[in-house]
C-alpha cells in the first residue's frame, strides 16, 4: 500500500477525504468563520487551513467564490464551506441559528480589544481580505467588533495571522476552559 502523504494527523491517515470529513464532523466546535471580500488572496487559504486545525463547524465565504486554495493545503476538503451572494442572507442565517457575529476589524471606531472579549460558544468570527477589509454594511450588522492589540510599531497583523489568533482565543475560552 502506498504511503499517505497528506498533511493529516496519524488518526486520519489511510482514510478517504469523505471519511476524514465525517470523522471530524462528529466532534466539530460551535465556532464558525466568515470571510468577506474574498480575492485571490493567499490569506484566505491560510484562514481555511487554520479553521480546519481548530475544527470549526463551517467556513462562510461572502461575495466572490474564487480564492487561492493552495494556501488551504487541501484542508477545504475536510470542512463545510458555504457561499453567500451577499451579507444580508448570511446575517439572517446567523441570527436564525443563534450565532453571535463578531467582526475582527481594526478600521472601525466601535471595535474593542480582543483580549477583553468573553466569547459565547455559538460565535462566528468575520474577517475581510487584505486591503478591502469588512464592508461597512456587514460591520453595522455584526453584533460586536474587535481588534487585535498591537505592541510594536505596526498597526495590525495580517488577516491570516489575525484569524489564527482569534480562533485560538475562542478555543481557549470555550473549549480548553
Amino acid at each position: 500500500m502506498q504511503e499517505d502523504t497528506r498533511n493529516l494527523i496519524d488518526e486520519y491517515k489511510g482514510m478517504t477525504n469523505e471519511q476524514v470529513f465525517d470523522e471530524l464532523s462528529k466532534k466539530r466546535n460551535e465556532l464558525e468563520i466568515a470571510i468577506e471580500n474574498v480575492s485571490h488572496d493567499f490569506n484566505v487559504g491560510t484562514i481555511v487551513r487554520s479553521a480546519n486545525s481548530f475544527n470549526v463547524k463551517t467556513v462562510h465565504i461572502i461575495g466572490k467564490k474564487k480564492y487561492n486554495r493552495r494556501g488551504a493545503m487541501c484542508t477545504d476538503k475536510y470542512l463545510e464551506i458555504k457561499y453567500w451572494d451577499d451579507y444580508k442572507k448570511f446575517i439572517q442565517d446567523q441570527c436564525k441559528r443563534g450565532y453571535e457575529v463578531v467582526a475582527i476589524e481594526n478600521n472601525t471606531e466601535r471595535a474593542k480589544a480582543l483580549g477583553d472579549k468573553k466569547f459565547v460558544r455559538k460565535t462566528t468570527l468575520v474577517f475581510g481580505s487584505e486591503g478591502e477589509g469588512i464592508s461597512e454594511e456587514l460591520l453595522k450588522e455584526a453584533h460586536d467588533a474587535r481588534f487585535i492589540e498591537s505592541f510594536g510599531s505596526t498597526r495590525s497583523v495580517n488577516v491570516g495571522v489575525a484569524a489564527g489568533i482569534s480562533m485560538y482565543e475562542w478555543v481557549r475560552q470555550c473549549v480548553l476552559e
